[in-house]
């Protein structure tokens, strides 16, 4: 009884230590099925980001948007400051005035945003300069991106006779007395005053040119825009070739009247725009290419030399 006793207690404890065996088993087989899927799910993640480090390689070179949103960017007039060594509202102003390129492209919005390493051309502005100087005058070669007010304040005393564009350089006449100031204005008014300029202008100009149309100038924004129109004021300007490049065209211009962008809306308006006048139709350039040359007040004449900008488009 007792030896049949520990027969069958033997006999369980093989079954029981064969069924633990083929647990054992299961379950290794088990956890090796999970090893080989964590190492193939691990490798396939490695590959995944090899193959996106792969692609922002390729994107930073230049073909696509993710590697814009890794490159650092920064204000355009701070980075000018900050090249320049500049405070700035400096910057800022460098730029609002056309002054600062990168590469051949004008920089056009202070507040855009630029990778850190740009590196900016600078163009200098040249002083004015006194052309002529008495009692009741004061003369000025304006050059251009300066406007016609910060000329104002440098000569206390002085006002203005008339004005020219921020990008228009030439001849430019301040008054000292009201005595002065009101037979100036009146020989404006009656035409009784010469006013000679010089442009650069897109086309092939060949035959003399008179312009006669009404000038209607309106705001927008913060700046003014002026368009043909049977409701504006009468503006008339002449146009005689000088020189023909390529397919741009020196051209000497006579103005009567003067008003508000008279020769860029006149040349518009006859499709030959003048060259670096985007917002009348011409094709960016370093500057507008238009100077005031030559002007012919009360019995005096005044001349300013023609920067050398204009010399660069000539053959």
């Amino acid at each position: 009884m007792r030896k049949r006793d520990a027969s069958e207690r033997r006999n369980s404890y093989k079954k029981k230590e064969a069924k633990e065996k083929v647990k054992s088993k299961a379950f290794a087989k088990a956890d090796a099925k999970r090893n080989t899927q964590k190492k193939s799910y691990l490798e396939s993640v490695a590959k995944r980001a090899a193959m996106f480090e792969s692609e922002s390689g390729e994107y930073a070179s230049g073909s696509g948007r993710r590697a814009a949103s890794k490159v650092k960017t920064e204000k355009a007039y701070k980075l000018v400051a900050v090249q320049e060594g500049i405070s700035n509202a400096q910057g800022k102003a460098m730029i609002d005035r056309g002054l600062v390129y990168v590469g051949n492209k004008k920089v056009m919005i202070a507040r855009g945003e630029l990778p850190v390493d740009t590196d900016f051309i600078v163009q200098q502005v040249e002083k004015a300069r006194s052309i002529f100087e008495n009692d009741d005058l004061i003369v000025v070669d304006k050059p251009a991106f300066v406007n016609a007010d910060e000329i104002e304040r440098q000569f206390s005393g002085a006002r203005l006779l008339h004005r020219l564009d921020r990008e228009t350089s030439g001849v430019l006449m301040l008054v000292k007395n009201e005595e002065f100031r009101t037979k100036a204005i009146k020989a404006f008014k009656e035409d009784e005053v010469y006013k000679e300029y010089v442009a650069w202008i897109e086309g092939v100009f060949i035959d003399e040119i008179m312009v006669d149309k009404a000038i209607l100038t309106e705001k927008r924004g913060n700046k003014a825009y002026s368009k043909i129109s049977k409701n504006g004021k009468p503006a008339r300007s002449e146009f005689y070739p000088v020189e023909v490049n390529g397919k741009r065209s020196k051209i000497k211009i006579i103005i009567h009247e003067g008003r508000t962008h008279q020769i860029r809306t006149h040349l518009r308006s006859v499709n030959f725009p003048i060259v670096g006048d985007e917002m009348y139709g011409g094709r960016r350039y370093r500057r507008v290419m238009l100077h005031a040359k030559k002007v012919k007040l009360l019995g005096m004449t005044f001349e300013a030399k023609e920067p050398k900008v204009f010399a660069h488009l000539s053959t």
